[in-house]
């Protein structure tokens, strides 16, 4: 197996456990919010190892995956993806209705993922760049 199909298959994986786990971690701590929510120790220790996995599938996508010519979208997604993480507290005041409070915990979740995926991969490839460009010199 090359270094190509590991990364084309991380990067499906990165999605996959995005979505899946966002939605599992979000409503766990949506139902354990009277109890400190994602601050639950439960709900905590899960948390920390999804993030470790999206952290070690980005560096390898961020290794090996990215072509020249996908460098520069692969760049704007990322950008796009942690500014909006950086904004999840637009999303709190569904915490406050009841009805909405579940979608909070889902999205911030999944999004928290994206964005532990997206970050070491953007830095490596940024790093690539313009390592690239200072060898061109």
């Amino acid at each position: 197996m090359t270094l190509e199909e590991i990364a084309k298959y991380a990067f499906m994986a990165f999605a996959v456990i995005a979505l899946i786990m966002g939605f599992v971690v979000g409503y766990m701590a949506y139902d354990n919010r009277d109890t400190g929510g994602f601050e639950d120790p439960d709900v905590a220790d899960i948390h920390g190892y999804i993030m470790l996995t999206m952290l070690i599938l980005g560096i390898i996508v961020g290794l090996v995956s990215i072509t020249a010519k996908e460098v520069a979208p692969f760049l704007l997604a990322a950008i796009a993806l942690i500014v909006t993480g950086t904004g999840i507290g637009v999303w709190s005041p569904l915490e406050t209705v009841d009805a909405l409070a579940w979608l909070y915990y889902l999205a911030t979740a999944v999004l928290t993922y994206f964005v532990a995926f997206a970050a070491p991969a953007a830095v490596i490839i940024a790093a690539k760049s313009i390592w690239a460009i200072a060898k061109e010199k």
